[in-house]
Parts: C-alpha cells; structure tokens; sequence
C-alpha cells in the first residue's frame, strides 16, 4: 500500500530543509508589488536561470506577473523586521522599507544579495505555479550574514 503524503506531513519534514529568506518586488503601473519567497532556486549557469515558486491562492502572485522585471532581494542578519513589516496587507505592504526600483525591479535597500530577473517561462506544478526567471544582473555583499528558514522559524546561522 502506498504511504499517504499529506499537506501537513510535506510542511513538517520540509521544515527540515533550511532556505534562505528573500523579497521578490516589481513596479507595476506605479505600484510596488512583492512578497517574501523562501523559494528560490538556481537554474541552470548557462543560460543563468532561478526559479520561485507562488501558490495559487496568493492575490500578490497575478499582480507581480503583469512585471516584465522583477527584483529578488537576499534578506541578511539585522532585516528580520522587513519579514514581519512584509506581512502587511498589499496596500502598505511596503511602508517604511527601503526598496529601489531599478526598470521595475524592486531592490530592497541593504539586501546581501539581489537579482534583476526577466520572468521566462512558468509551468504549473500541483498547487503552485513554478515560474523560471531569466537573470538579467546580480551582485552580493560577501561579507553579509543571511536569514534562513529552518523549522517553521527564521534564524541565523549561529542560532
């Protein structure tokens, strides 16, 4: 008999699988759109290719495809205030954090990585939608220290 996998047992065996934490933000017709992803996956090196992935039922996931450029944020240690301001709802989402906007790409201010990113390709996967981005520019702050998601929690790596 084949093991049953529920939803709740994926979410408490994956929360064994630390991910970093980032902001994915765009400017549509005027108006930051983003969230936070813990998502984010390298593709391929050559062409340079991520991916995120966005649930169906996210109302920020159909605004932020209408961008042809999206901004992929890196959150480091000192930004966990960001994380928590992010849960807002979409209208003031953004009040009070430093994002610049470079061709629609929403750059948060201080991030210790971020990707300029043109969406590519998408491809529904089960309850989500997989979406493959194009990496148009990068940079990293080598020094910085990150936030992971370990356990349902966000931490540092010396927590």
């Amino acid at each position: 008999m084949a093991e049953v996998i529920t939803p709740d047992r994926m979410r408490r065996t994956l929360a064994g699988f630390s991910t970093g934490l980032a902001v994915v933000a765009a400017e549509v017709h005027g108006t930051l759109v983003g969230m936070p992803a813990n998502s984010l996956v390298s593709v391929s090196l050559d062409p340079p290719l991520v991916s995120l992935s966005f649930a169906h039922t996210s109302t920020t996931w159909p605004e932020l495809r209408r961008a042809d450029r999206w901004g992929i944020s890196v959150l480091g240690v000192g930004q966990e205030q960001i994380l928590r301001d992010l849960r807002r709802p979409a209208s003031s989402r953004f009040d009070g954090i430093e994002v610049e906007v470079r061709e629609q790409a929403g750059i948060v201010r201080g991030a210790i990585a971020t990707i300029e990113a043109a969406p590519w390709n998408a491809v529904e996967a089960g309850d989500h939608t997989l979406v493959l981005l194009e990496v148009l520019a990068l940079e990293r702050d080598e020094k910085a220290e990150p936030l992971v998601f370990f356990g349902g929690q966000v931490r540092t790596l010396s927590s």
